[in-house]
């Protein structure tokens, strides 16, 4: 587990796309894309059917390695509205063994916007606590600091001479923006003018390494950057 603080809370990095909250022994995610495979073979691109399971699987793995009790799951739970009812069997099977096992919390997403726990679960669209708010999506005007999904942030940073896409956490001082955790989820560039509106000024993208977080600086006003490609000639090689 590597710590990160943010809005005078200390979480822990415990996967590329995962964070555990030790004061409430929950696990936050974003961003699963469930059933995404099987909403692109029904438009003719045919993709392996295992997605689902391999997202679950790992969120399984996770929630018994830090014995987390509570689930938050910020948004874009399914890539479609169908995709809950349409969950493959397997999956479905773990993910009521899941929900029954902890108190799981579905924050609708603009994906899923009519996700009803039909594997468990209680929906909510945003959850507010311990002065923080856990949303699907970023609020520029936020009166609460708050954690949110959607955007997928990554970051190409060089490793061993080459440049490597990673996905990142975005911190800025009143939001932090996780990466996206589905197994077939694809990424945003930390530094799109996107992110850089919600995150605010200063913001920096964090990777979580085995044993401590790499922060990098993004160039957001007043020094714009106009690509992700400009951003990465600044970072430090991490391996």
């Amino acid at each position: 587990m590597v710590p990160l603080s943010f809005a005078n809370h200390l979480f822990d990095i415990v996967a590329p796309a995962a964070l555990y909250w030790p004061r409430h022994e929950a696990l936050l995610v974003a961003d699963l894309h469930l059933e995404k495979a099987s909403f692109y073979a029904r438009q003719g691109q045919m993709l392996p059917p295992y997605d689902s399971r391999a997202t679950l699987d790992e969120l399984a793995e996770l929630i018994g390695q830090t014995g987390a009790k509570t689930i938050f799951c910020l948004g874009d739970n399914y890539h479609d509205d169908e995709g809950e009812a349409r969950l493959e069997p397997e999956a479905a099977k773990l993910l009521q063994k899941l929900t029954a096992a902890t108190r799981w919390c579905w924050i609708s997403g603009n994906h899923d916007r009519d996700v009803v726990g039909l594997w468990g679960g209680n929906v909510m669209e945003e959850w507010i606590g311990d002065g923080l708010a856990l949303r699907h999506q970023a609020t520029i005007a936020s009166e609460l600091p708050e954690i949110s999904g959607h955007y997928h942030p990554k970051i190409r940073v060089p490793i061993r001479g080459r440049n490597v896409s990673r996905r990142c956490f975005v911190k800025g001082p009143q939001h932090l923006i996780m990466p996206a955790f589905g197994a077939l989820t694809g990424g945003m560039p930390a530094s799109d003018p996107a992110i850089e509106a919600c995150a605010g000024y200063p913001a920096s993208a964090i990777i979580g390494l085995t044993t401590k977080a790499v922060s990098f600086d993004l160039p957001f006003a007043p020094q714009k950057a106009d690509s992700e490609s400009s951003l990465q000639l600044h970072l430090p090689d991490i391996c």
